[in-house]
């Protein structure tokens, strides 16, 4: 309980500071939130599952570090999320591997729809690290979701299904945001649906059994 509450002090620290033009004290706390996720992911039954959503989250910190920065290091905040969506990608297969055609075919649309809005609007040289971002998050999304009405605990499924629609949602405004159309709202929306989908991501690891 304890890692959770520094992590809502830190996400409500760092809402403060976005809404204040903070700019110094939101680069100080937006790691709090990821790093308290750590330290409570570490309480979990030890499984490769929470291994490698640990692993997530190392990435994840790093990434929201570097977007974090002064200077513009959107592409190299892209490639660690990428690492960490990568590594959710693997914890999802340590425990399913089934094909699940209707999951597949719905995270297919999801990235495609996506990705040709984006690419509809010129994405210059970030065209194809966009586009690999866009099919490892989609691969993450269906593993999440094939994850469900299988033997895998019901809780973990349901956590990390929606764990994955709400960090693929978070993904999803970054980019309507940045190469759409920008909007007040969209640093709330983002950041708000990030955390949210990195606790339930880390929450899944909780209805895991031990191995």
């Amino acid at each position: 309980m304890g890692w959770l509450i520094l992590a809502l002090m830190g996400a409500v620290t760092f809402l403060y500071g976005l809404s204040v033009h903070a700019t110094l004290l939101c680069l100080l706390v937006k790691p709090m939130p990821v790093l308290a996720l750590l330290g409570w992911l570490h309480d979990a039954p030890p499984s490769d599952y929470r291994r490698w959503i640990s692993l997530g989250l190392i990435f994840s910190l790093v990434g929201d570090v570097l977007l974090a920065l002064p200077q513009d290091l959107f592409v190299f905040g892209l490639g660690a999320f990428l690492v960490a969506h990568l590594a959710y990608l693997k914890a999802y297969l340590s425990d399913c591997r089934r094909l699940a055609l209707l999951p597949l075919m719905l995270a297919l649309s999801v990235g495609a729809v996506l990705l040709g809005i984006l690419i509809s609007n010129g994405l210059g040289p970030l065209l194809i690290p966009v586009i690999v971002y866009g099919l490892a998050i989609s691969a993450m999304l269906w593993r999440a979701l094939a994850r469900l009405g299988t033997d895998v605990p019901k809780r973990s499924a349901l956590l990390a299904a929606a764990g994955a629609v709400a960090f693929v949602f978070s993904d999803s405004v970054i980019g309507i945001n940045r190469f759409v159309m920008p909007f007040h709202a969209a640093p709330y929306v983002i950041i708000l649906s990030y955390w949210l989908g990195q606790w339930g991501i880390a929450a899944s690891a909780f209805a895991q059994k031990p191995r």
